[in-house]
């Protein structure tokens, strides 16, 4: 066996659990783990400008290639900079393992320079964290934390080392045995009788609806969804994470539901008599007012996470279990069946969309964010992958940009993580190199993590960036618009020149003022090879219909007004 120090054995852990690209920035108490990095040259790491950068990083790349995401900071502010991507992580169930440095253990708890409780403060946002007080212990407990990040329900483990923890040799063997932890099972399968009872409603269903998380996608269930959809004739809604599930130009696919989703999909979550969520929790941004929601389905939910079972909706066969293990129990049992009139019924819904004509409409001089993020998927052919920031470019992205693979809509759901789009898309663009990335922004979330523009540039990450630059905090104004008087208190945003910022990155950039600019202009940012940035100056009170008012009934949608209305009610 041989002598390594605890810095050595946290690098070659992490090659052994088959990641080689790891995002970072060091400081005094990781410092020993930074130097050991130079006996590891197939180790890539990724200095970024700021650690939430890191953690925002390695969730785009974990999200991207299905692999665990890595994030590496220092004791202090460098491990509390991550919470905030620790916390995204969380919420949207990305595998991350983030290692920090801790001061030594002879002055902890003494208030030392950079000492911070880390593992008290994420305690409610990792699946599990530890603080390492051996070296001899830091190679199980590294396999351990990979293994809990990327069962079960994926989520985000913490790794505190302490700086002399870093520098202690010990013998090094890696645990080779399977990880075994007492009350840990993940349910991969389910029982008969519950298989029996989700047939049972399935088969019989008139008016039945699919509703796709993100859960579809992490368990590999994609084609099981597709196969269920196809062979029952139902149509499959999805949610923001869960977009790709299916693709989206799939006839039975109604697009995305809840407050922005389309009103085919509502319509038809309201009117269904079966109700059939995977891998998706029932947030509030789905389900609107949970008193009214759906209210004559039969519901049934499968989540691997059995805690999300009946915790916001009451569902009629509750089943935890492996999205695909269990849809492979269920298939074979499920009768070929068209549902004629009820899928006629969600054709005419679809016909109605006057929300969408702004697509359409000829706006002169005007540009809105929903003709960009339309036009960027037309002339990319909707093969990108997209990762969005949060607010109103995120909304219409998740409206006009059609997926049709998994993994390809990258975005804060559950955490709403403004900031989280540019470093979001260098992690996915270094996990894929392959891949086509464009990082879409508002005005906003972009100023939160431009500094990792330098990374971008560093990295030669060809990441193409598109800034949907409105001037204000686009989502907030639109509240403040519809329920607080147009009363714009702190919403107006003074942006620099975004040209002239990238300029100074060395990034070649564009600004587009109308649409006819739009196809050359991407067509430009597509043929080079480096990063590039767009900015779309559009109109600055734009709306994004449809809109289900916070905690209204789902089919209680606020429409698009027509040319006419719209001027009437200025």
């Amino acid at each position: 066996m041989a002598m390594l120090t605890g810095a050595e054995i946290i690098w070659e852990c992490i090659l052994r659990e088959g990641v080689n690209l790891v995002f970072g920035y060091p400081g005094g108490a990781i410092l020993p783990t930074y130097d050991a990095l130079s006996k590891y040259p197939q180790m890539h790491h990724v200095l970024v400008r700021h650690e939430q950068g890191a953690a925002h990083m390695a969730d785009g790349y974990a999200r991207a290639t299905g692999k665990v995401g890595v994030a590496i900071a220092t004791s202090g502010p460098g491990a509390t900079n991550l919470v905030t991507g620790i916390a995204t992580a969380m919420l949207d169930s990305t595998p991350l393992v983030c290692i920090t440095g801790q001061v030594p253990r002879s002055v902890i708890g003494s208030d030392a320079f950079q000492e911070i409780d880390v593992t008290g403060i994420t305690l409610p946002i990792t699946k599990h964290n530890y603080l390492v007080t051996d070296a001899a212990e830091l190679a199980y407990t590294i396999k351990e934390a990979f293994f809990i990040a990327r069962t079960g329900r994926p989520g985000p483990v913490l790794v505190d080392v302490p700086k002399d923890v870093q520098n202690q040799k010990v013998e090094f063997e890696y645990p080779e045995g399977e990880i075994r932890l007492p009350g840990y099972l993940p349910p991969m399968t389910t029982s008969d009788d519950l298989v029996a009872s989700a047939l049972e409603l399935i088969n019989k269903a008139e008016r039945p609806i699919i509703l796709a998380g993100h859960g579809v996608m992490m368990s590999g269930a994609v084609a099981e969804l597709r196969e269920l959809a196809e062979r029952a004739g139902i149509p499959v809604a999805l949610t923001l994470l869960g977009k790709g599930a299916m693709p989206e130009e799939h006839p039975l696919t109604l697009g995305m539901m809840g407050m922005h989703g389309t009103a085919a999909a509502n319509h038809a979550i309201q009117q269904s008599d079966v109700l059939i969520a995977l891998g998706m929790r029932f947030d509030d941004r789905v389900t609107g007012n949970i008193k009214t929601y759906s209210p004559d389905s039969k519901k049934i939910h499968i989540d691997i996470d059995p805690s999300e079972l009946n915790k916001n909706i009451r569902v009629d066969v509750g089943i935890a279990g492996d999205i695909h293990s269990v849809l492979k129990q269920i298939l074979p049992g499920v009768k070929p069946t068209q549902h004629g009139a009820w899928l006629n019924q969600i054709r005419d819904w679809q016909e109605d969309t006057d929300e969408r004509d702004i697509i359409k409409r000829d706006t002169g001089e005007t540009l809105y964010g929903a003709q960009v993020i339309n036009d960027l998927w037309r002339f990319t052919d909707g093969k990108a992958v997209t990762v969005t920031d949060v607010g109103q470019h995120q909304m219409l992205s998740a409206q006009y940009y059609a997926h049709q693979r998994p993994a390809t809509m990258i975005t804060s759901g559950g955490l709403g993580t403004m900031g989280f789009g540019l470093p979001g898309a260098i992690g996915a663009k270094l996990g894929k190199p392959e891949e086509e990335v464009w990082s879409i922004s508002g005005d906003g979330g972009f100023q939160m993590t431009m500094c990792e523009l330098a990374t971008a540039v560093q990295e030669n990450a060809a990441v193409k960036i598109a800034i949907i630059n409105n001037g204000f905090l686009g989502m907030v104004r639109q509240w403040q618009e519809l329920f607080h008087g147009r009363r714009y208190n702190e919403t107006v945003m003074f942006s620099p020149d975004f040209c002239k910022v990238a300029e100074a990155y060395g990034i070649p950039s564009r600004r587009v003022t109308t649409r006819a600019e739009i196809e050359e202009a991407i067509a430009w940012a597509r043929s080079i090879e480096g990063p590039t940035l767009l900015e779309f100056v559009v109109e600055k009170e734009e709306m994004v219909y449809p809109m289900v008012p916070a905690g209204a009934d789902l089919h209680a949608m606020l429409r698009r007004p027509k040319p006419g209305e719209a001027e009437e009610a200025k």
